[in-house]
């Protein structure tokens, strides 16, 4: 019972951590014309949050002490409910503001879940980890799709709406905080600050297939309407598009573990996700254009089975959950930093020739490239057990 109930809790953490920043994209043409921001400044207030996602995780090994992954939710979940209450404030600095603090709340939230699966869960990992990914997919996609209807529902401006994400927050730091009695707040770092995972080869093909894979993801995110449109299809079809490649996303989130069972170790999955998002981009720009719903399918099926396999390569490829929390660290500190530049390199190479059809041969490249340390992290073996390894040879 015990343990249903703490996958219902990171469940409720997962729903918080995706809507501060997805639910600002249908409102962002009235934010920007509410506050006179310009394009450069309205679109700094949607990826300054996501070049935060992995903020924690890069400062995490330079702490004299590890804090304990219930300390850290709940902290989590404070500072996203402040972030969200300061939009409220009638001012453009509490507005950044607001999506920094959301994006360093989320870094927080996105570090402490993996090692809180791997240390309470390590009989299924694979499973409470697509369940996880799943919840934050649908937290994206009811958030962003709510927020309008909300405030015609309501007779608000825009700034309501977006308040009341803090609701949801609130009840899930609330939730954890009996989790607090009894738990040490923090423990001596047992490595002196500097982790093993930054000097292993292991650590770094985890890091390499989350950001890649993410970098693909925040492409589509980007790009995915406007693609849409230029294709013939209407501005709300291209929202539809979307929405309808999250919802697939948890799809393809939950053929992991099932797939996973009858499977040696995860190379199956990474060649699956690679081809899955190859298949997608190539049809999406150069298939039919009446296919191009099938397109979409395909790719977000291919985005689902790659985020839950990146997240599921942190429990995996960790030997408990003290490495867990580094791994997860280093993989989401750096990969969301890599992933950051994508929608950037596809606006520019799409601006230099004003064709489609160099940013997909760009993205296709990248899909590629990401089977390099995709097909390294899905061998089964830890991180542990790699040094292990490595010091016996040594020894020969």
């Amino acid at each position: 019972m015990r343990r249903h109930a703490g996958v219902i809790l990171i469940v409720l953490v997962a729903l918080n951590l995706r809507p501060a920043v997805v639910a600002v994209g249908p409102l962002l043409r009235q934010i920007q014309d509410d506050l006179g921001l310009s394009d450069v400044a309205a679109g700094a207030l949607t990826t300054l949050p996501v070049l935060f996602f992995g903020a924690f995780g890069l400062i995490a090994p330079f702490l004299r002490r590890n804090l304990r992954g219930e300390v850290l939710l709940v902290a989590s979940m404070g500072l996203l409910v402040l972030g969200l209450l300061a939009r409220e404030i009638p001012a453009e600095a509490t507005l950044f503001g607001g999506a920094l603090l959301a994006g360093i709340a989320i870094s927080i939230g996105n570090i402490a879940v993996p090692a809180i699966i791997k240390r309470d869960h390590p009989q299924a990992i694979t499973t409470v980890t697509a369940v996880y990914t799943v919840a934050i997919t649908v937290g994206a996609a009811v958030s962003s799709a709510v927020v309008v209807p909300m405030e015609h529902a309501l007779h608000s401006g825009w700034r309501l709406p977006l308040t009341l994400l803090a609701v949801p927050a609130a009840v899930a730091g609330l939730a954890w905080l009996p989790r607090l009695r009894g738990s040490a707040a923090a423990t001596p770092r047992p490595d002196g600050g500097s982790p093993q995972v930054w000097r292993s080869a292991l650590a770094w093909q985890v890091t390499g297939f989350m950001g890649l894979q993410s970098l693909l993801a925040y492409v589509t995110s980007g790009w995915l309407p406007t693609i849409c449109q230029d294709r013939g299809l209407s501005e709300a079809a291209g929202g539809y598009a979307l929405g309808l490649t999250s919802l697939l996303q948890a799809a393809g989130a939950f053929l992991v573990p099932v797939l996973e069972r009858r499977l040696r170790d995860q190379r199956p999955l990474v060649v699956l996700a690679g081809l899955l998002c190859m298949a997608g981009y190539s049809g999406l720009v150069w298939a039919p254009v009446g296919t191009i719903w099938l397109w979409i399918v395909v790719l977000g099926l291919g985005q689902g089975v790659g985020f839950a396999t990146a997240l599921s390569f942190i429990g995996l490829r960790a030997s408990d959950a003290h490495v867990t929390g580094q791994l997860s660290g280093m993989a989401q500190g750096v990969g969301y930093l890599i992933a950051a530049l994508g929608p950037l390199a596809v606006g520019a190479v799409h601006d230099a020739t004003h064709s489609w059809n160099a940013p997909t041969v760009l993205v296709l490249a990248i899909s590629v490239a990401m089977l390099v340390p995709g097909l390294g992290a899905g061998r089964k073996r830890t991180i542990g057990e790699e040094r292990i390894s490595l010091e016996e040879r040594a020894t020969v």
